[in-house]
């Protein structure tokens, strides 16, 4: 099958300076010693309350690190960044990097290890740390080294469609900003939290939710019959039982109380199928 690419509507910051994985090691949910030219990471940025601001990925190119980012609120993060900076040696600022995903990471002479990167034309290429079934991450200024390389542009739905159909949360589509809780999105069993790094910005209650076996809920995929809109209330008869999230023609993400799970549920005028991925550990009882 002819390898494809879609542009996703993302953007990448750049952090240089001597200063910059001590800098962004108090920031981020994961540990910043596992990024390099070699190997990407995905993360989040919090509040200092624990709840999600962004979320991130991040890979090493030229001394220094690239951060993927939604593209409609990357100025704002940066500004974030910004403001911490203090007197560390960094600069932070925007790039001309587009994000790309291919479906194909092999495509790209990637190897299939979740976060393996490399450099690519006047970008870097990785695959998604999440799941190495996403495919790959390009950061690019333009496609043309993606057509040159053979590979084909495709709707955002392509990709779109296996996401959902994964249960991968897309930032702020399905995770609300200072109010979703990592370990209720996958951040967990996806490698995006480090519990041995030390403190960094909301690690308490992160660490606290897990300890305690405070998750309660989890974001899950859904197979849709009828029309639905994210924010859409779940309920399981007069009970409710979630709220939806992003969807894209009969499949899509929500976030399911665990207590309901097995239970016919209803958004609206749909009705859902709840699956659990392979990936996904429940509490157990």
């Amino acid at each position: 099958m002819e390898s494809r690419f879609t542009r996703l509507n993302r953007t990448a910051l750049s952090v240089a300076g001597e200063d910059r994985a001590t800098f962004l090691q108090g920031l981020i949910s994961n540990d910043i010693k596992k990024a390099g030219p070699a190997r990407a990471l995905w993360a989040a940025f919090l509040t200092p309350q624990g709840k999600f601001l962004w979320d991130l990925f991040i890979v090493e190119k030229d001394d220094a690190f690239l951060i993927d980012v939604e593209a409609e609120r990357a100025e704002e993060f940066r500004k974030k960044l910004s403001m911490y900076k203090l007197r560390a040696k960094v600069t932070v600022a925007m790039t001309d990097l587009q994000v790309f995903a291919v479906m194909d990471a092999p495509a790209l002479a990637l190897s299939d290890e979740p976060g393996a990167a490399r450099a690519f034309a006047d970008g870097v290429a990785y695959v998604d740390p999440r799941l190495e079934s996403l495919g790959a991450r390009v950061l690019l200024t333009n496609p043309e080294p993606l057509l040159a390389a053979g590979l084909a542009e495709a709707d955002f739905a392509t990709w779109d469609l296996a996401r959902l159909g994964a249960g991968i949360p897309d930032g702020s589509r399905d995770m609300v900003p200072d109010k979703a809780l990592l370990l209720e999105n996958g951040f967990e069993e996806l490698g995006g939290v480090d519990f041995e790094k030390g403190c960094y910005m909301g690690q308490e209650l992160t660490a606290r939710t897990k300890y305690r076996g405070l998750v309660k809920k989890r974001l899950l995929p859904v197979t849709i019959s009828g029309p639905v809109e994210p924010g859409t209330p779940l309920m399981a008869g007069e009970v409710e039982a979630g709220e939806m999230r992003s969807s894209c023609g009969d499949v899509g993400v929500a976030m399911v109380r665990l207590e309901h799970l097995g239970k016919p549920l209803t958004a609206g005028g749909a009705s859902l199928t709840v699956s659990v991925p392979d990936w996904v550990r429940l509490p157990e009882g």
